[in-house]
């Protein structure tokens, strides 16, 4: 993964060393104030790390999750009472080494599997493996989230995710969104709230792939940044003023776009400037219900997106929130392993929201 919840300290303009204000907490309070509300079962693998283990005490605290950790039980607490986390006595704590208690886990990986070629003992093995037990919690209904990647690879967590948990229906890409937080008075998105994807996951998307992260991503923007979507598929071309294989990839994914979701608000192919001035989106674009007014932005491939997310964040001083993994069947979030204790607690948060959005779909 390219990054996690990037820079929360303010980014500072080199000539004047002050800061932009860009204040990402009123998103927040909605999203904990959310969580709260509908507490969702979060599990937290890594569960002898430092970082998630203060998360997680956090949360607990504050009544937003119910978080599950995997691990030794007299380990787990022994760690929390060393970094002085009362809180983590009430978490439920999951003992993979626990043979008769694991068995119906193992017994569902092997149906998973068993056309893979896995074996019940194979599949005993696999759930002693944090990663692998948590979506089964998940695959099993016994939980309703997960959060990882602190101490595991970033391929580690999605191969967990993908061969027990798969991806969402009508979705056989997984992607990543980032949450733009622009500095107050951008004329840009909804009250300052723009979400760019693909930005993290997929290096070069055909038409059929680049219209499920299109869906996805409209989803993340009702689902977690609480705006009305209005999705612009970007491109060099805006309406035929160029032609190009790369061009018909935009215009096709569009088009396939909106027959997945005929609802979405959805237009392309568009230059970002069509897509985010209205005045050249009316001369570019007459008569597009998109064009000038776009708050989602789709990246043609990830060299794209990855770049214009971190020119955006450096360049107009933006807060970029993810990647938030999307087009999985249930939510599975992958940190960096560069990432703070607020990282950890920000991505519970967003993982929460998910699956309340999954649970009232």
């Amino acid at each position: 993964m390219y990054s996690t919840f990037a820079n929360f300290a303010l980014p500072l303009r080199e000539e004047t060393n002050k800061p932009f204000k860009n204040d990402m907490e009123p998103l927040f309070e909605q999203l904990k104030s959310q969580a709260i509300a509908c507490p969702q079962r979060i599990v937290l693998p890594e569960s002898l790390e430092p970082r998630t283990l203060r998360a997680a005490d956090r949360i607990i605290a504050e009544g937003i999750a119910k978080v599950y950790l995997i691990g030794n039980r007299d380990e787990i607490l022994a760690k929390a009472a060393e970094l002085s986390l009362p809180n983590l006595e009430r978490a439920t704590i999951i003992n993979p080494e626990d043979g008769a208690a694991m068995e119906p886990y193992a017994q569902l990986f092997y149906e998973l599997r068993k056309n893979k070629g896995v074996t019940i003992e194979d599949a005993r093995k696999k759930v002693k493996d944090p990663l692998y037990l948590g979506c089964l919690l998940i695959k099993n209904g016994d939980a309703d989230g997960q959060v990882a990647g602190a101490q595991n690879t970033t391929g580690n967590v999605l191969r967990a995710a993908f061969q027990v948990l798969k991806t969402a229906p009508g979705i056989k890409v997984v992607s990543g969104a980032f949450i733009m937080l622009l500095p107050e008075g951008s004329p840009y998105g909804e009250r300052g709230i723009m979400v760019f994807g693909d930005c993290a996951v997929l290096p070069n998307p055909s038409a059929e792939e680049l219209a499920q992260i299109a869906v996805s991503t409209e989803k993340t923007a009702r689902d977690l940044a609480g705006i009305d979507p209005k999705v612009a598929m970007l491109s060099f071309s805006t309406k035929g003023s160029a032609s190009h294989d790369n061009v018909t990839k935009v215009v096709e994914a569009t088009r396939m776009a909106r027959e997945m979701n005929p609802a979405m608000k959805i237009d392309g192919e568009l230059q970002a400037d069509a897509a985010l001035v209205p005045s050249v989106g009316a001369s570019k674009a007459p008569g597009s219900e998109i064009a000038g007014k776009a708050n989602v932005l789709v990246f043609p491939d990830l060299g794209v997106g990855n770049i214009a997310y971190k020119l955006v964040q450096r360049l107009a001083g933006a807060t970029a929130v993810g990647p938030v993994l999307q087009g999985l069947a249930a939510p599975v979030n992958d940190l960096s392993r560069g990432c703070n204790e607020e990282d950890v607690y920000k991505t519970i948060l967003l993982t929460c929201n998910q699956a309340i959005a999954k649970a009232n779909a």
